[in-house]
């Protein structure tokens, strides 16, 4: 397997109710390194862009509310195919459907407030983390 970085975001659901502790040792335990980390909350327009692969969608607007609605944790995550492999602990996006074990079955609270986030390819991933870090800002 290869090493990869991915993005991860613990969304404001999570941080509201003091999940942050408990979906980080999730990814911990899930072979995931953390290797940047910073709390911090969007504005509308960074929101915005950071979804605009979204915009056309009929929930853009909710999600670009939901994602400043409070503070979020944005990571980089390291590890052996870690893009596969985050998305494996994330569980699927809607948390009805996600698997027992997952942190969307176990914390999400709706497809939109389903607690995390995380990139879905490298060209992704790449792009997401750029958003957040400076190279200088991640210590892998």
């Amino acid at each position: 397997m290869a090493i990869q970085r991915t993005l991860s975001i613990i969304k404001p659901d999570a941080t509201r109710r003091n999940l942050t502790g408990q979906i980080i040792a999730r990814l911990e335990q899930g072979g995931l390194h953390v290797i940047a980390q910073k709390r911090l909350r969007l504005t509308r327009e960074q929101a915005e862009r950071f979804y605009a692969v979204h915009a056309s969608r009929s929930f853009f607007n909710d999600l670009c509310t939901f994602m400043t609605s409070g503070p979020v944790v944005v990571q980089v995550l390291e590890g052996d195919d870690a893009i596969a492999r985050n998305r494996r602990v994330m569980g699927s996006t809607n948390p009805a459907n996600a698997e027992a074990g997952t942190i969307r079955k176990d914390f999400g609270e709706s497809i939109e407030a389903n607690s995390v986030h995380g990139s879905d390819s490298p060209d992704t991933a790449a792009q997401e983390i750029r958003f957040f870090f400076a190279e200088m800002e991640i210590a892998g």
